[in-house]
């Protein structure tokens, strides 16, 4: 026989009911705009002591808002001027709101295609923001090698102005001391000349005294 609870048991459990479809559209409905606001965070802002919240539109898009995008997109690049090759900031900016428009899109379709782009996405900007540290850090390195270069030069021009001048002031001296060798030349061979001149005079005195001592004493002939 099959056993009886006792008086004044509440009943087993029983199967929790299904939500009202309300509900459960609600959900539904709830969960992309959370992925989206999660994707692409609400604006805040305040005006007039009041604080307002925009939050991304979970509409979908259709074809037809694709081809709007383009021409928006086209638009916007013509008007703000955006160079065509080379680094733009603003192209850079028009294409990445481009970008999050079609995520966006994506993820009220299908919230994991859209979660992958948003990865895609971050790992462009991740590479993006790598090249450009490398870019600022070669600039600042370029500027810091022409400084120094500049810096270099002007110190090697001092240099040069002080080596001209030390050269300069050589010269002066050298030729300072070719005067002084020309006029001690000059002076000794005006000296020695002298010198030469009284020597031979002495000589042919000495030799005129020797003659005439000769002479004085040769002695006389006999007379036969």
């Amino acid at each position: 026989p099959q056993a009886r609870p006792p008086k004044g048991t509440p009943p087993p459990p029983g199967p929790v009911p299904p939500p009202s479809r309300t509900a459960a559209a609600a959900e539904a409905a709830k969960q992309p705009q959370e992925i989206l606001n999660a994707i692409l965070p609400p604006r805040e802002w305040e005006e007039e002591n009041q604080r307002w919240v925009q939050e991304v539109s979970s509409a979908p898009s259709t074809r037809l808002d694709v081809v709007r995008l383009q021409e928006q997109l086209d638009l916007r690049l013509q008007q703000r001027q955006a160079r065509e090759t080379g680094i733009c900031p603003v192209r850079r900016e028009l294409y990445s709101q481009c970008f999050d428009e079609l995520i966006r899109e994506t993820t009220i379709n299908c919230a994991e295609r859209g979660l992958l782009l948003l990865r895609v996405r971050d790992e462009i900007q991740m590479t993006i923001a790598a090249y450009q540290t490398l870019y600022e850090s070669s600039v600042a390195f370029g500027m810091r090698k022409a400084l120094q270069a500049e810096q270099d030069k002007s110190d090697m021009e001092k240099r040069i102005a002080e080596l001209e001048e030390e050269k300069r002031e050589l010269e002066r001296q050298v030729s300072e001391q070719k005067d002084k060798c020309e006029a001690i030349e000059k002076r000794e061979n005006e000296r020695r000349q002298i010198e030469e001149k009284k020597h031979t005079e002495e000589v042919q005195f000495l030799k005129r005294m020797n003659q005439q001592l000769k002479v004085s004493k040769k002695p006389a002939i006999p007379n036969s």
